[in-house]
C-alpha cells in the first residue's frame, strides 16, 4: 500500500497491528484465541487512512466484525468512518484485498448473532451490558 496508514491510539491495539502487519500475517493473529483482521479505513473526518485490529466471525466469504467497543454505551471511532466510507481494507492472514463494508439489518443481526458469540462469548455479555444496540457489519471482498 502506497498511502501511510495511522495506527490506533490505543497502545496494545496499536502494537498488534504492528505486529500482524509487519510479520505479513503470520503472527499476531488472534486475541484471546479467536481469529483477528486488521481493518484499514478512510476517517470520515480527517480523510487519513487508519488500522485497527478486530475479532472477525465468518457468513459464506464474508467477514464479520461486531462493533462492541468492549461493551461501552459508545460506538468505536472506527464505526461512524465506515458508514461515511465504506471502501476498506482489510489484511487476514497473509492476505490483503479491498472490502466493502455494510452494517447488518436488525433481522440479519440476529441471524448470525448466534455464530459470532460462539468465536468471541464476551460479545454477548457486552451486548447485554449495554443500551445501545452492537452494531455488526458485514465485510465482503471488492470486485
Amino acid at each position: 500500500m502506497s498511502e501511510s496508514v495511522k495506527l490506533s491510539p490505543v497502545g496494545w491495539v496499536a502494537k498488534q497491528a504492528a505486529l500482524y502487519e509487519e510479520s505479513g500475517g503470520t503472527k499476531g493473529v488472534t486475541q484471546g484465541g479467536a481469529p483477528c483482521l486488521l481493518l484499514d479505513y478512510l476517517g470520515r473526518r480527517s480523510g487519513v487512512w487508519r488500522r485497527t485490529v478486530l475479532i472477525y466471525g465468518r457468513d459464506g466469504d464474508d467477514y464479520l466484525v461486531v462493533a462492541s467497543n468492549s461493551g461501552s454505551d459508545d460506538e468505536p471511532l472506527w464505526l461512524p468512518s465506515l458508514r461515511a466510507n465504506p471502501a476498506v481494507r482489510l489484511r487476514v492472514g497473509p492476505e490483503r484485498f479491498d472490502a466493502v463494508a455494510e452494517t447488518l439489518s436488525a433481522d440479519e443481526k440476529a441471524r448470525v448473532w448466534p455464530h459470532l458469540v460462539e468465536v468471541f462469548p464476551r460479545w454477548d455479555i457486552y451486548q447485554r451490558g449495554t443500551s445501545r444496540d452492537i452494531a455488526v457489519v458485514r465485510l465482503t471482498r471488492a470486485g
